[in-house]
């Protein structure tokens, strides 16, 4: 786990990097066309091109929707803003998902995570400081960017009944790819040979961090390794202070403590559930 929480870190620093020359959608585009080489020895590993079959390919594409939107969003975000603070606002994902199961999966959510989720929703507030501008509206990039990764894993909750994880994995990188090459036409900028190996790397390194982590979640239970994600943000804070200099100010680290609090909280009090349930 601790691994891809770097490589994430990294696949987003190149991603940082490759929109100096860029736009979004090329972007999206190659991380998905590079990923599909780890994705072929995922597939493999899993079982072959015949868990591809699939009779859900309507929700499959909802999956893809909210994980395209919420990529195109952080891309954005780690465009206008310094990386470890696009990151730290980013973190809310958990938070956003508690809140979401209620209406859209049925879940029974306790007082307990309700006010970790209030908690978590302060940290953000902390962050980005409504009304001193100093992220203004830019910080929505990120904040929407983990919204919509949450709605993403509302729908991924709903094909794990059924569907592998390769399989979900794979329709996404499909879906993305196709809906980054939509952008082609209008926003295609000729790679230099430095751009092509920062977005050939960010397919490559976003693939096997994707391997990684599913892997990760098959050696132990979500709550033990559940909470090494949070360390992305260190990996990140040390990427964008290497690259370009950037230290995330007291409120980033103060806001950034408060949201990883929440969620560490939040997926704590589910296991407890599942015990009780099980």
């Amino acid at each position: 786990m601790l691994l891809q929480a770097f490589l994430f870190a990294a696949m987003d620093a190149l991603v940082k990097l490759a929109t100096e020359r860029h736009p979004t959608g090329q972007i999206v585009f190659f991380r998905n066309l590079f990923a599909l080489l780890p994705l072929y020895f995922f597939v493999r590993q899993a079982g072959g091109f015949r868990i591809l079959r699939t009779r859900r390919l309507a929700q499959h594409l909802l999956r893809s929707l909210g994980g395209v939107t919420s990529m195109i969003s952080l891309f954005l975000a780690y465009a206008y803003m310094p990386l470890a603070d696009a990151m730290a606002i980013s973190t809310s994902g958990p938070i956003f998902l508690t809140a979401l199961s209620v209406p859209l999966l049925g879940e029974q959510v306790g007082w307990r995570r309700w006010a970790a989720v209030v908690v978590g929703f302060i940290g953000i507030l902390v962050i980005t400081r409504p009304g001193s501008g100093v992220f203004g509206a830019v910080a929505l990039l990120p904040l929407g960017g983990a919204f919509f990764y949450a709605l993403a894993m509302v729908q991924i909750r709903k094909l794990s009944s059924s569907e592998p994880p390769a399989t979900i994995v794979f329709y996404f990188t499909i879906a993305a790819m196709f809906l980054g090459a939509i952008s082609l036409p209008w926003q295609w900028v000729t790679p230099t040979p430095l751009s092509l190996v920062y977005l050939v790397a960010i397919g490559l390194v976003g693939g096997i961090a994707q391997m990684v982590m599913t892997h990760a979640f098959r050696l132990a239970p979500v709550s033990v390794v559940g909470p090494f994600d949070y360390t992305g943000l260190i990996f990140g804070t040390g990427f964008g202070y290497a690259i370009w200099g950037q230290i995330p100010d007291r409120f980033v680290w103060a806001g950034a403590a408060i949201i990883i609090a929440s969620g560490i909280y939040i997926l704590h009090r589910e296991t407890v559930r599942r015990r009780q349930a099980g």
